[in-house]
């Protein structure tokens, strides 16, 4: 097929209305590997807010069973971009994710923190290092699809466009990115699961590589060392190099899904999505998640 077959395809639709497909078509055909790099990274930042990185660090999942909430989380993200929001088992995934953070206080402004990362990290990630930037369409149509997964999750106060989402976003790291043990904690076990995907010494070079690409205030935040600029040039340009030999490539015939990547570990011999995640006690909260899909 053409290099452009599916940016063909994504002009041709709405992205008010057909966004899910539009989100589909750029996560699992267009920028496949690079999504999965994008939402890890997103979900990483968050760890640099004490509020979140003390809550995960304290329930122990995120640095006692790493590879399993890795895991779980990119399954239960998988679910809802391939089988959609309202049936089956997307549906079941978004029950799945309000059930687990139904049991812990969890403020609403956090919550529309953590949204705003997957809306905000992945357009900047495809705009540096993927084959193509996102285009309009794919922005806007990323925008709604967080929208709608943020209505379900119960989320208020959701931000309309990506612009207000960018604003969410920098405006509440500037404001509450610092050091905390918890967070440090989970930082660690992130880059050591990372680590531990690769043989020899790729392990602590991918270590160092995934410092590289963090920006000077999320380092400052776990209290990581500035890396070498040399090193730093390095690697993102070689992310950029990627990026410029995937464009040479022929658009994919078929669908690429998290649970592709050898990086999924915990399930060699399948999965439910209803037993995916934790289970942990119901809390009484003053904002808690209803549990509806």
């Amino acid at each position: 097929m053409r290099r452009d077959h599916w940016t063909r395809r994504i002009r041709r639709l709405d992205p008010d209305t057909d966004y899910h497909e539009i989100y589909s078509i750029s996560s699992s055909y267009e920028f496949p590997w690079d999504t999965m790099q994008a939402l890890g990274f997103a979900l990483y930042r968050t760890y640099a807010v004490p509020s979140i990185g003390e809550l995960l660090g304290r329930t122990g999942e995120f640095t006692e069973r790493t590879q399993k909430r890795y895991d779980d989380t990119a399954l239960i993200l998988d679910a809802v971009g391939e089988h959609g929001m309202d049936e089956g088992e997307g549906r079941e995934a978004i029950r799945r994710m309000n059930r687990m953070h139904g049991a812990y206080d969890i403020s609403n402004d956090d919550f529309r923190y953590v949204l705003s990362t997957f809306v905000v990290v992945p357009k900047r990630w495809m705009d540096a290092y993927a084959w193509r930037p996102y285009s309009p369409h794919e922005v806007r149509a990323s925008t709604n699809y967080y929208r709608a997964l943020g209505r379900r999750m119960n989320i208020k106060d959701i931000p309309e466009t990506y612009e207000e989402f960018e604003r969410l976003m920098d405006d509440y790291e500037a404001r509450h990115f610092a050091y905390d043990p918890g967070g440090y904690a989970v930082s660690e076990a992130t880059l050591d699961l990372m680590a531990s995907w690769y043989p020899g010494p790729l392990g602590p070079a991918t270590r160092r590589a995934s410092v590289c690409l963090m920006d000077q205030p999320l380092r400052a935040a776990f209290g990581y060392r500035d890396p070498n600029p040399a090193l730093e040039r390095v690697v993102r340009g070689g992310l950029r190099m990627r990026g410029r030999f995937v464009r040479l490539l022929p658009a994919r015939r078929t669908p690429q899904y998290g649970r592709d990547s050898r990086n999924i570990r915990g399930y060699p011999n399948g999965y439910r999505v209803a037993d995916l995640g934790t289970f942990p006690e119901r809390r009484p909260t003053s904002d808690t998640r209803s549990g509806r899909a």
